[in-house]
């Protein structure tokens, strides 16, 4: 029984095995995919709330400590991209080199991170959205446009509002768009990722000249005395946190299967997409923090913030940063939602997850019905739950999925050494220890509260793996 719970698939079978998706990507539609995915939540909503509540200034310093799991990561997801060009990310790559159980654990990690991760963008969406509307003098009313339920110190409770209409309905245009192919999904994505890196580097560039140093001071804020509230604490909180910001890299090695040279391609394009993203990320928070005092950030649509605090030298801005941010944010839920149908997709092609998700569509040749399901059960989470709780619960399923991603580039480099890899992770197995140890720190840095969810996740992912997936695995049978 024990050996059958840890059956792996064969690297070499498993890659040849198309499955049918369609192969239409090239190293661009990588990279543009990243920095859609990447370049979004992170600059345009994560960034005031964790410079207001966690690391201030620092947050610098935040974004720069994630980043450095981040690359440190992205290599060993490099190795197992060009090596296993499977859609599933690192579910397929547990599954060829430690077994069925733990492709599963890490599978179902990789849904509550997906799920959460296209719901907390959508919320972030229509926060800009509600802002936007009101610049033009529409008012959105908090009752449809606000979480359903809230969570404070006390616990959950009702905000008052039915639901966030405008976070249900860009998941639902987002997944019928992606039913149509993913093709066409990258297309329209490039050209979202012009426009909101355009609006970026607007905001980097005429923002300098509004920032007063004072507001840099200190830097490090003192700690109040409760872990993760400044100080050297609050710094890998917030890092912790904004992990969930370059999660997009991950998105990208989903697609993997759907990439036209992947050998070539996936290395270039998570590691390109990641290093430029990292520098944005850094550069808009040390403006934003420049030109706004941290303590006033803390609100949904922090740099449309800053540029309405400056008033008539950057009012002009203002519309294009609220309209980037829109287009931006969306690219994000396009990737996002794109990423959890291939999860779907790749847990369903082995049998452990009924096959109703992995049906490709005819003509379109996408998996429609994951699409359909994905977008039902995002829509819905979105709608209900505030972005706080569901940021945290994505950070600390990302940071799990690339401990495993680090710990699995060791292990197959010492069980298969002589298995051929277009792309090698440097320096191993001191820089994939070096990416696992980084990304536990910024794991015990979040709330307690954020484990207990996490477990009970994982305890329900288990109880349905030895009811069904167990039973239904095609490994098995074989």
């Amino acid at each position: 029984m024990l050996n059958e719970l840890f059956r792996r698939t064969e690297i070499g079978t498993a890659s040849r095995e198309s499955g049918g998706l369609k192969k239409s990507l090239s190293v661009t539609s990588l990279i543009t995919l990243g920095v859609g995915a990447i370049v979004g939540m992170g600059i345009f909503v994560l960034t005031g709330k964790e410079a207001a509540i966690h690391a201030g200034p620092a947050l610098t310093i935040s974004f720069a400590i994630s980043a450095m799991g981040c690359i440190l990561t992205a290599f060993c997801y490099a190795e197992f991209a060009a090596m296993i060009p499977l859609s599933g990310s690192v579910y397929s790559y547990s599954y060829a080199t430690m077994g069925e159980l733990i492709a599963w654990f890490i599978g179902w990690d990789l849904i509550l991170e997906y799920l959460f991760a296209c719901s907390t963008v959508a919320v972030g969406w229509s926060g800009y959205v509600v802002s936007l509307f009101n610049g033009w003098g529409i008012d959105i009313p908090k009752t449809l446009s606000e979480s359903t339920f809230i969570y404070t110190s006390e616990g959950w409770g009702f905000s008052g509002s039915i639901i966030n209409f405008p976070a249900v309905f860009i998941v639902a245009v987002v997944a019928t768009l992606l039913v149509g192919g993913i093709k066409q999904s990258a297309m329209i994505n490039n050209i979202i990722v012009v426009i909101k890196v355009v609006v970026i580097l607007l905001f980097i560039g005429f923002g300098l000249s509004y920032v007063n140093v004072d507001n840099w001071t200190p830097y490090i804020p003192e700690n109040t005395g409760e872990f993760g509230s400044f100080g050297l604490s609050g710094i890998l909180r917030a890092a912790a946190v904004v992990f969930f910001a370059y999660l997009g890299f991950d998105a990208l090695a989903t697609a993997a299967q759907e990439v036209k040279n992947p050998q070539k391609d996936m290395p270039k394009g998570i590691i390109a997409s990641l290093v430029i993203c990292a520098s944005l990320y850094v550069l808009v928070t040390a403006v934003l923090t420049g030109i706004v005092d941290y303590r006033q950030l803390d609100t949904p649509a922090p740099i449309a913030y800053a540029v309405d605090y400056v008033g008539k030298g950057l009012s002009w801005l203002s519309p294009f940063i609220k309209l980037g941010a829109v287009a931006g944010l969306s690219s994000v839920i396009l990737v996002m939602m794109l990423g959890q149908t291939r999860i779907y997709y790749a847990i369903s092609r082995d049998g452990l997850l009924p096959q109703f998700f992995s049906k490709l569509h005819d003509k379109y040749k996408t998996p429609h019905k994951s699409t359909i399901f994905a977008g039902i059960a995002t829509g819905l989470i979105a709608g209900l739950f505030p972005y706080g709780v569901l940021s945290e619960l994505v950070s600390i399923g990302t940071l799990m999925a690339f401990t495993i991603v680090c710990i699995s580039v060791i292990i197959l480099r010492k069980k298969m050494p002589h298995l051929h890899r277009p792309f090698k992770t440097p320096l191993v197995p001191y820089l994939p220890l070096l990416g696992a140890l980084v990304c536990l720190l910024q794991m015990v840095s979040l709330p307690w509260n954020t484990w207990v969810r996490l477990i009970a996740w994982m305890i329900v992912g288990m109880i349905f793996y030895f009811i069904y997936g167990i039973r239904r695995s095609k490994l098995r049978k074989k």
